[in-house]
């Protein structure tokens, strides 16, 4: 690595790139900012956008400079199979939202997020777990985004990673504040388009600049067994498996993607999905292959940290237009994500915390909400670029945010399909999954005799919970309980006594499982029931947004 020349910027061209990038985007959105922006706006873009719009702004907050880096992790780390469990599992889970996106859509036409319809339906406790739980999961998510950043400046030019951080988020916050969602969604638009054709020409550029298909025989000493085989037991067990759970969780607790959900069009909700499905798997799976080349060619994440692969690939092999268009294509993918994470994180703010629980819904003032949703986007960038200094591991962030969100997976879903689930149902149910996950994530048991076989059986049943779950989202009970118990079964003779012995596995599938038993015990036992048009009579707009011209609106 040493031998290879790397290509950085001066202070002045990064600086220009990043002006270029949010200069343009800042220039974007007050093209479609309104002078008297109405809340629902801000949250929702009116509950009516179209096809091309939805689709890309989907695909773009799923693709993150985050994914891109914690893909490419994960090809160094686990070998040839690597980036195809990161991106082919985030694509499925994309699909598997849609049939549970429908039904949530017709419960609740007109809401803003998930945790504003738990108000009608259960509560203020099971509100505020979910809501509490997306806060704490936009944020890291937001810090992830603001670290990939801070690493690519500081690799490619004089600027510090800290002072690399402050300018993503600067530019971020700069042009998300005034018009919040609607100017997520449509940068979305421009940024996943230029992304597409960026990774279609770099990846393949990087592997022949490297030797490619010669690296992959010269350097196959490089890699292990495991690391080798495209079937590595190591690499489902460590990432694949707690990915299919993490992601799951990901699709139905993470206000990201609800706000989109309630954003598009009722009759477009598949067609978003499956479209951004596609575009998802092929642009990470690719990215994550420079993590296999990086591996087969021996070379060591600069400063020790996997973090710096994918830059330190680009700036490697490519030559300084390509490093130029590799830089836009990073910011841009970090961007559409860190956007999206304060447009969710203005939402909550707005409609859960202030709209439900301070002024009340009667009592709520649009304007003093819009005041609130950017007050809330100032403050979750601040205490981003905080966290954002401890340069953690991102593909460890992701996959501990979306295990964290396996507890309320089942009690959320649940809620949105039988009338028997309570509010202390549900609160109970999350409360004592996570109760369980933190002990077994983090080992802070001994998971020997007694204990490890309770996990293994508890997570073997959260196997079942995962299968069974996505089965019923496209075919319903009946074939839900089959797969689940099938599913479980089949993994009996390779679990127990063994899937103990992988945390962040074990970890997740505890919190399926636990948070499932409770929430399905307590609500049999009860004899509440509950009619789901109440929501659509309790949740709606706050205003009538009446500045909006349907025929005007870009984002329609």
């Amino acid at each position: 690595m040493n031998e290879i020349d790397t290509v950085t910027f001066g202070a002045g061209t990064v600086l220009l790139l990043l002006l270029v990038f949010y200069g343009g985007t800042f220039w974007l959105s007050t093209r479609i900012g309104k002078k008297q922006e109405s809340a629902d706006g801000y949250m929702t873009a009116g509950h009516g956008i179209g096809f091309g719009i939805s689709a890309a702004s989907m695909t773009a907050t799923w693709i993150w400079a985050s994914s891109m880096y914690a893909s490419a992790t994960s090809g160094y780390t686990y070998g040839l199979s690597g980036p195809i469990h990161y991106g082919f599992w985030g694509a499925l889970m994309i699909l598997f939202i849609y049939p549970f996106g429908k039904r949530i859509r017709a419960v609740a036409p007109r809401a803003h997020t998930l945790a504003e319809v738990l108000h009608v339906r259960h509560g203020r406790s099971s509100q505020l777990l979910l809501a509490g739980s997306n806060v704490v999961g936009s944020l890291i998510s937001l810090m992830s985004n603001f670290i990939a950043g801070g690493v690519l400046i500081s690799l490619l030019s004089p600027f510090t990673f800290v002072q690399g951080v402050f300018m993503v988020a600067g530019g971020v916050l700069l042009y998300t504040l005034w018009s919040g969602f609607r100017a997520s969604v449509l940068t979305d638009f421009v940024q996943v388009v230029a992304m597409l054709g960026a990774v279609a020409v770099i990846v393949p550029v990087i592997f022949f600049a490297a030797g490619f298909p010669a690296a992959f025989e010269t350097g196959a000493g490089n890699l292990t067994s495991q690391q080798g085989s495209f079937f590595s037991s190591t690499a489902f067990l460590e990432q694949g498996a707690p990915y299919i759970a993490a992601v799951l969780a990901y699709a139905i607790g993470n206000q990201t993607i609800a706000q989109r959900l309630f954003a598009v069009r009722e009759d477009l909700i598949k067609p978003t999905f499956i479209t951004a499905t596609v575009g998802y798997g092929a642009m990470v799976i690719g990215i994550g292959m420079l993590g296999v080349l990086a591996l087969y060619l021996g070379i060591e994440p600069e400063g020790g940290d996997v973090n710096n692969l994918v830059p330190q690939m680009a700036t490697s092999y490519l030559p300084g237009i390509l490093v130029a268009v590799f830089f836009i294509m990073i910011v841009g993918a970090l961007s559409s994500t860190a956007d999206s994470d304060l447009s969710a994180l203005s939402s909550i703010v707005m409609a859960d915390v202030y709209g439900q629980n301070v002024a009340g819904r009667a009592g709520a003032n649009p304007r003093t909400m819009l005041l609130v949703g950017r007050g809330t986007m100032v403050a979750a960038t601040a205490i981003a670029i905080a966290f954002a200094s401890l340069q953690l591991n991102i593909l460890d962030l992701l996959v501990f945010v979306g295990a964290l969100w396996g507890a309320l997976v089942f009690p959320v879903i649940a809620s949105f399909y039988w009338e028997k689930v309570t509010n202390k149902a549900f609160t109970v149910s999350v409360l004592a999954a996570l109760a369980v996950f933190l002990p077994v994530r983090f080992s802070l048991v001994p998971m020997n005799g007694v204990t490890g076989l309770v996990v293994d059986v508890l997570s073997i049943i959260g196997v079942g919970v995962v299968a069974g779950l996505m089965v019923f989202g496209f075919l319903g009970l009946r074939p839900a309980k089959v797969a689940a118990v099938l599913a479980a079964v089949v993994a009996t003779p390779f679990a127990l006594g063994a899937v103990h012995d992988y945390a962040t596995l074990s970890g997740s599938l505890v919190a399926y499982s636990v948070s499932t038993i409770i929430c399905w015990a307590m609500s049999a036992a009860g004899g509440a029931t509950f009619d789901f048009d109440t929501v659509k009579e309790r949740v709606g707009d706050y205003q009538a947004d009446d500045d909006l011209d349907d025929d005007l609106d870009p984002v329609r």
